[in-house]
């Protein structure tokens, strides 16, 4: 890979936040294409912290600690605070220093949205733009500050190790395929996904753990099959084909209502939906209508609107490299699914599914969010180029990882979104790692049960397997 070195615009003076964690903002500037090192830049923003123990006498030299960064999951998402991040809690007292670098587009990274997309120009501009935003550009990201930061460490401290979650799994695998160099170790959780299957094998393979947690679902509570119906022909007598207008200008619709299933696969998840259906029926029992704070609630569940690049970039993720083009792959996969024939378009409604309940969907995006959800309509005919777009360059070299001579450490799940299976198949490929599989976790636990996961993984990291 060639090496770009980010430039250190700024950085703020270190403070400290509860937790005895010593915090500092970095700016950088990297260039918007790396192929074109002088042309336009574009400006990321970091935080790093360390565990700050008071010392009795102050130190002459500053410690130059190995750096860890953080691979946020999404894509589309900016990194926590260093105080939220269950990294700080497990990992810090080993000596490292956390990088939680917001990718490009997301965070305080030069956010995308309709507004700063609108400043780019056509929808071909503003897809030709949103190319130079997919996990191939963000490890040149990457790179680029780690070449930066560790500018004057020794040679053994230069490289860094890595934590990626979910999309930063994806991402830690494209890093393992074309800069090996720059990494010392890479923890992946609920990351492995497939290297050389396309939107559509991959949506064929999940749509089925869709159905299995909505299964689990309607076991849970069955007398949902009946109230999401209920509701669902409401949305239908309320808002018509159109749907119920929401409070910042997006549009319920049952397609919309379904995507609450994007939630199945976490911890808890099961329960969150139910209390979104225990809060709309009871709306409808005391008023005939949605309440507005309960339709805010649905407008802001999923970040549709504020995170546009997880719409824009999602199948964009599966397309693996040159040839492969998403063409709204969820879509044509449910549709041929008999649980999902709402996404047909000659679907005749609720009524028709007799005592078969409504299935919800999972981690897909499908192209009514861009005329339902209001931070997205402005931007959907640049969905559609970048759906139809077949030129992507490759995502990761799998010789190269057969090769791999980084240390791995994975956790794999019971998961809806990352199959355990294609996991499996993909921890096969690469050379020196080491996976802990589990179906007694969701694609959450770093979040929900860190206390589980870091155990397993650094166990795998400190201890031997005889």
């Amino acid at each position: 890979m060639a090496s770009v070195v980010a430039r250190l615009v700024s950085q703020s003076k270190p403070y400290l936040v509860p937790g005895k964690l010593l915090v500092k903002e970095l700016w950088f500037e990297v260039p918007l294409d790396h192929s074109k090192p002088k042309g336009q830049t574009i400006k990321l923003f970091a935080r790093s912290a360390i565990k700050y123990e008071k010392p009795i006498v102050e130190p002459s030299t500053v410690l130059q600690r190995p750096f860890l960064l953080f691979l946020q999951g999404g894509p589309g998402f900016g990194t926590p605070a260093p105080q939220d991040s269950p990294l700080s809690k497990y990992m810090l007292d080993r000596g490292y220093e956390l990088l939680l670098l917001d990718q490009r587009g997301t965070g305080f990274s030069s956010p995308i949205s309709a507004h700063t997309l609108a400043r780019v120009g056509s929808p071909q501009e503003q897809a030709d733009h949103l190319k130079l935003f997919r996990a191939d550009t963000l490890v040149k990201d990457s790179e680029a500050v780690r070449l930066c930061l560790t500018d004057e460490y020794p040679p053994e401290k230069k490289k860094w190790t890595t934590f990626g979650q979910s999309f930063g799994g994806l991402m830690t695998m494209t890093y393992l395929s074309f800069a090996p160099e720059g990494l010392r170790e890479c923890f992946i959780t609920g990351g492995l996904a497939a290297l050389d299957k396309g939107p559509e094998q991959v949506y064929e393979t999940t749509y089925q753990r869709v159905i299995e947690r909505n299964l689990a679902y309607y076991n849970k509570f069955p007398q949902d099959v009946k109230a999401i119906k209920d509701i669902a022909e409401k949305i239908q007598e309320l808002g018509g084909k159109g749907g119920v207008l929401l409070p910042a200008g997006g549009f319920l619709t049952v397609k919309r209502l379904m995507t609450l299933g994007l939630h199945l696969g976490m911890d808890g998840g099961l329960d969150t939906v139910h209390n979104y259906v225990i809060r709309m029926q009871a709306d409808l029992d005391n008023f005939g209508v949605f309440s507005r704070a309960t339709l805010n609630a649905l407008e802001q569940d999923g970040s549709w609107d504020s995170a546009p690049i997880y719409t824009l970039l999602h199948e964009p993720c599966w397309c693996f490299g040159p040839g492969v083009a998403g063409k709204w792959a969820a879509e044509r996969v449910g549709q041929r699914i008999p649980e999902f024939q709402w996404l047909r378009n000659d679907w005749p409604g609720p009524a028709s599914l007799g005592d078969q309940p409504l299935f919800f969907s999972g981690e897909m995006i499908f192209p009514f969010h861009f005329e339902t959800c209001s931070g997205l309509v402005e931007m959907k005919e640049t969905a559609h180029v970048l759906a139809n777009y077949d030129e992507w360059p490759s995502l990761y070299n799998i010789e190269q990882l057969g090769k791999n001579e980084v240390p791995v450490y994975a956790a794999s799940y019971n998961d809806m979104y990352v199959d355990a299976g294609m996991a499996r198949a993909t921890a096969s490929r690469i050379k020196d790692i080491k996976v802990f599989e589990t179906n007694v976790l969701f694609h959450s636990a770093l979040r929900a049960k860190p206390d589980e996961v870091f155990r397993e993984l650094l166990a795998l990291r400190d201890d031997t397997i005889n």
